[in-house]
């Protein structure tokens, strides 16, 4: 007997963290605009009804935002993170274990609570939820993830279902799979949708009865795991603990474009310290590092240009200063004067704990380093973000992101917390 999983998903998360603090946007067309304001990444039901589609550019809905007076908010991830935090906490009582898929999507293992009616444990658990931060959320229950996801999606879709689908049943699992296009189940890409429709095969249910082998053979063990998921055999349980990471990467896009050789080195600065801060939160250290930066590739009348530079650590590190050093090495090989350069990144490869490093000969005691990391992470972490940088970062930072229409920090900084006056 398999052990039932739910998978609760916020609906719209960016517009109803926004809304969470925000009565003004409840009842009213609201979008939420990627980094640098670009495109259109979140939509309430009322912007969605307006025709605005994910990835919608900014400037092409001008027109439709002033028409419908369409309340635009700038990306503010400080916000969603932490929102976040506070939904699993309020699901924490309701599951055995529980497994954060994405920053809006969380899986629960219901082991335990098998002799309860779990579409009621379902809907007291989006009570909770709702109570605690204000976000709606719909829930998907089934025997494994792929079927908990395909639940969640039509517990959102069909108004029937009042916000939980409960596919263990037979009867309205085959009914549900029947209707439920092959392109939208959870692992099925483009290209292996237009595989599996070549075969025939144009449904969730079509797709369950496909033989095993064939499977395989169209997309591999993936394809084969995802049919078995499909007839309710787990091929992964919820994982409570997280893969360890392989890589990491920190990119962003530039406000302003750079056009001198400090201005990048002040990005990559910042991008290699903010690196640095993510491998000594997880543990780990880096053998490999590489910078990139590129011009806009949208503008082809423009000057074109773009370079990458690698560089090997050794010894493994985790050391900011060291990283900001590799971020010069590789931008001195890589830079060329006279474009007007849009978008800088810094990716870390090779990934490994740090006790587990492979230690060198020679190798300098990097204990005072280390209290020197730990000292910048202490500083940062209480007075916030860029409290203490280092001088190739610079502080006017004319390149970082345009966020033009960004809600306060309402839950992580003391002086943007909402007051309340009696």
């Amino acid at each position: 007997m398999t052990t039932p999983i739910a998978l609760i998903d916020c609906n719209n998360y960016y517009v109803s963290c926004e809304r969470a603090f925000d009565s003004s946007l409840v009842g009213v067309p609201v979008i939420v605009l990627s980094n640098n304001d670009g495109c259109a990444i979140a939509r309430s039901a009322e912007a969605k009804a307006l025709g605005i589609k994910m990835g919608d550019p900014a400037h092409h809905l001008r027109d439709l935002i002033r028409q419908h007076g369409i309340q635009v908010r700038s990306s503010n991830y400080t916000l969603y993170g932490d929102m976040q935090r506070r939904v699993v906490a309020a699901c924490q009582a309701f599951a055995r274990d529980f497994e954060i898929y994405s920053i809006d999507e969380t899986f629960l293992d219901l082991a335990g609570f098998e002799d309860r009616d779990l579409v009621d444990h379902a809907h007291a658990l989006r009570r909770q939820v709702q109570r605690w931060t204000t976000i709606p959320t719909c829930v998907g229950i089934a025997d494994t993830k792929t079927l908990a996801k395909l639940a969640n999606a039509v517990a959102k879709k069909n108004v029937a279902f009042d916000g939980v689908a409960d596919l263990r049943l037979p009867d309205i699992r085959h009914e549900v799979m029947q209707q439920f296009p092959v392109g939208d189940v959870w692992g099925v890409g483009g290209a292996t949708a237009r595989k599996l429709a070549d075969l025939g095969i144009h449904t969730a249910s079509a797709l369950r009865d496909m033989p095993m082998k064939q499977a395989r053979a169209v997309g591999t063990v993936v394809l084969e795991r995802l049919v078995a998921e499909l007839r309710g055999v787990p091929s992964g349980a919820v994982e409570t603990i997280a893969p360890q990471r392989k890589g990491m990467a920190v990119t962003r896009s530039f406000g302003t474009p750079v056009t001198d050789f400090d201005g990048m080195m002040g990005a990559l600065s910042q991008y290699a310290m903010r690196a640095g801060e993510k491998l000594r939160q997880h543990g780990l250290v880096a053998a490999r590092f590489t910078a990139f930066f590129h011009t806009n590739r949208h503008k082809p009348d423009r000057p074109q240009y773009s370079a990458s530079r690698s560089t090997t650590l050794h010894p493994m590190t985790n050391d900011s200063l060291e990283l900001i050093a590799a971020a010069r090495l590789c931008a001195d090989r890589a830079w060329r004067d006279g474009y007007a350069y849009t978008k800088a990144g810094i990716m870390l490869d090779d990934l490994l704990l740090a006790e587990m490093r492979p230690r060198t000969l020679f190798e300098d005691d990097t204990g005072r380093r280390d209290r020197l990391m730990r000292a910048l992470d202490d500083v940062n972490g209480r007075f916030g973000k860029f409290a203490a940088v280092t001088a190739s970062q610079g502080f006017k930072r004319q390149w970082r992101l345009r966020s033009e229409m960004r809600s306060p920090a309402w839950t992580t900084r003391i002086d943007e917390v909402p007051r309340v006056k009696a």
